[in-house]
């Protein structure tokens, strides 16, 4: 299964019969998307997240519950868009997109640490694409250490500062230094198989591509 990165938070998620778009944006946030997807996940209705006319065709799943298309089982855990129960930013959801027998863990606009029993529903993940750039979400530390608690196999932080996105996000370097990385370069892609190790988790950082 490769993971592309298209900007702020999101994501195209191909494997072998099925690909998952998450939170596509408008064409006022950045490059215009032009999309083939078969599921698109919203993690909350703000428009820079939920511009579902990129990917017209698609089955759409913007709420908390368990879902299945061709084999992608998707399952959305209700959050909060801020640390104070939703009271100022509203809700948002997580979720697990298990494809190819890999999972992903796509945090939307999560504002707040996960409690212990989130992270045991979580279960394995293999990647964590999780928000770093603050403002509307988590900063970078607050970033690094949810991942710390999650322990993923590859931990790739989305919604932060890049040239091509129109938003007043902080850049990623916090969350590089809160999570012990120093030299990092960028790839155009992040191919993930199945594995049943145990392994330290790896920070990638992903190319902007639309």
């Amino acid at each position: 299964m490769d993971v592309s990165w298209l900007g702020h938070s999101c994501f195209r998620l191909k494997g072998r019969a099925v690909t998952v778009v998450t939170d596509p944006y408008p064409p006022s946030v950045g490059p215009r998307l032009r999309l083939e997807a078969d599921v698109v996940t919203v993690s909350h209705g703000h428009e820079c997240h939920s511009w579902t006319e990129a990917a017209k065709d698609a089955f759409v799943v913007d709420t908390p519950g368990e879902y299945e298309v061709s084999g992608c089982v998707i399952r959305g855990l209700p959050s909060f868009h801020d640390d104070q129960g939703g009271a100022l930013r509203g809700r948002n959801t997580v979720f697990v997109i298990e494809l190819d027998e890999v999972r992903v863990c796509h945090l939307g606009d999560l504002g707040h640490r996960l409690d212990d029993d989130v992270v045991d529903w979580l279960g394995k993940v293999d990647v964590l694409l999780v928000p770093a750039g603050g403002t509307s979400a988590l900063d970078g530390a607050g970033a690094a250490e949810v991942a710390r608690s999650i322990e993923p196999r590859f931990v790739v932080p989305m919604h932060y500062a890049t040239p091509s996105i129109r938003k007043p996000l902080a850049p990623v370097d916090r969350f590089l230094k809160e999570m012990g990385v120093t030299e990092v370069a960028s790839q155009p892609r992040l191919s993930v198989q199945a594995s049943a190790g145990e392994v330290e988790p790896k920070v990638v950082l992903l190319e902007p591509r639309t």
